[in-house]
């Protein structure tokens, strides 16, 4: 359960070099993740406390495949025992990997800022909060100030209505809570933010309805399937989807500069 495919609609790949997590708001009451290190108790021998996985850093070196990887599916890569040495190593590891796109998502919208500064914010990096109700809407301003590619917001599970400013955002997902004590979602709200992106320009995923599990009521909203992508994706997959590792590793041992095959 390190990195894997997954069935996460917005995404092709998890990558765990963290574990472990606490609660910081109503998103997490029935955190997912927790539930997965209760169930499978043996491949967490700490639980869900917070562990660093130095073991797994080099993971997305060996994927051959451009792939858009969600970075911690298990985990909070800004949660406050998350050392910035160990923070600074995995953002080397997406440098080295220009082929991927990573997807980070944060609850620890204070802390993304705080250490922005000392992260490079390379091209290939996306950055995301999660907002669950309107009362956490101000960690939309905080990733605004932050310089990643692409910013997104998490709007899983969507606990009520929200009204966003989406000034520098450019991508928004949408989802319902999942599991036996599944917080219902309103398609009121859900219509209200797909409104808004409309009016701001911005890509609209719809992830799931939610219920007992992930998949009960589908992802049909009024009649349709919503997987739009920031435009910055098409981009990536134009540059980089014909190019194989193998190439790379061969340009190198040519004495070309990978900058340079990057540029081209």
């Amino acid at each position: 359960m390190a990195s894997i495919n997954t069935g996460i609609e917005w995404t092709d790949k998890t990558w765990n070099p963290t574990t472990g997590c606490n609660k910081v708001s109503p998103g997490c009451t029935h955190c997912y993740a927790e539930a997965l290190t209760k169930r499978f108790a043996k491949n967490f021998p700490n639980g869900f406390d917070l562990t660093l996985h130095p073991e797994r850093l080099q993971e997305p070196l060996h994927w051959r495949k451009p792939s858009r990887i969600f970075v911690n599916s298990m985990s909070d890569l800004f949660h406050e025992d998350v050392p910035i040495s160990f923070l600074q190593e995995v953002f080397s590891v997406i440098r080295q990997t220009p082929w991927h796109i990573y997807q980070i998502l944060t609850k620890r919208h204070e802390r993304l800022l705080e250490l922005a500064p000392q992260l490079n914010w390379h091209e290939n990096i996306w950055m995301g909060v999660s907002v669950e109700n309107q009362n956490y809407i101000q960690r939309v301003d905080y990733l605004r100030q932050v310089p990643a590619k692409v910013r997104f917001l998490s709007c899983e599970p969507l606990l009520g209505s929200l009204k966003l400013n989406l000034t520098g955002i450019n991508w928004v997902i949408v989802g319902g809570e999942s599991g036996h004590r599944h917080r219902v979602m309103q398609a009121e709200w859900v219509r209200d933010i797909k409104h808004q992106t409309n009016s701001s320009d911005v890509a609209f995923f719809f992830k799931q309805w939610g219920g007992i599990h992930p998949k009960a009521s589908g992802r049909l909203l009024d009649g349709q399937i919503w997987d739009e992508m920031p435009e910055a994706w098409d981009k990536h997959i134009k540059k980089w989807g014909s190019i194989t590792i193998a190439a790379i590793n061969k340009s190198k041992k040519e004495n070309l500069n990978l900058t340079a095959l990057v540029e081209n």
